[in-house]
């Protein structure tokens, strides 16, 4: 069986990087995931500023129209870096919270689909022919995190540094 995610509000919505679970990065606590997507994109830019704005706005959606704004300037790597941004993200995100890192070894071998009607990239699109990296991504940090029970050791520490 396959599994579709897409709204948080909706079955498996904590594998959306809208969900409300907070992540730490040096030191920094960021709301969703969304915000520390959005904000990464001008690291290092003019629009660096933007990242504290991302920062503290109050909802992922107002983090994703400020880092979606296309009037600002991404920084130059972006499309080479995005997918490790949002790998390590993602991964921090079900390493901290243990309730939804339940849910995620809980879908076996499942294949997870990031059921996005407009995202080809992140999910699979109105048509599902999509590439589906948040899915992907999703059930790599799934295997790892697989790996790191056999061995018996999961990260308790909430923050990192990548």
């Amino acid at each position: 069986m396959t599994i579709y995610f897409y709204k948080v509000d909706r079955e498996y919505g904590c594998f959306s990087n809208f969900s409300p679970h907070d992540i730490q990065v040096e030191g920094q606590t960021w709301k969703t995931v969304e915000h520390y997507y959005q904000a990464q994109k001008f690291l290092g830019t003019d629009d660096e500023p933007l990242m504290a704005v991302i920062h503290a706005v109050a909802t992922p959606e107002a983090a994703a129209q400020l880092g979606r704004d296309r009037s600002r300037t991404c920084r130059r790597d972006w499309d080479v870096v995005k997918t490790t941004v949002m790998y390590e993200a993602v991964k921090l995100k079900f390493l901290t919270h243990a309730d939804i890192r339940q849910i995620l070894l809980d879908t076996g071998d499942e294949l997870l689909i990031e059921d996005s009607p407009v995202d080809y990239f992140w999910g699979c699109g109105a048509e599902r022919t999509g590439d589906n990296h948040l899915g992907k991504i999703l059930m790599r940090v799934r295997e790892e995190i697989r790996q790191q029970c056999g061995c018996g050791e999961l990260p308790s520490e909430r923050t990192t540094d990548f």
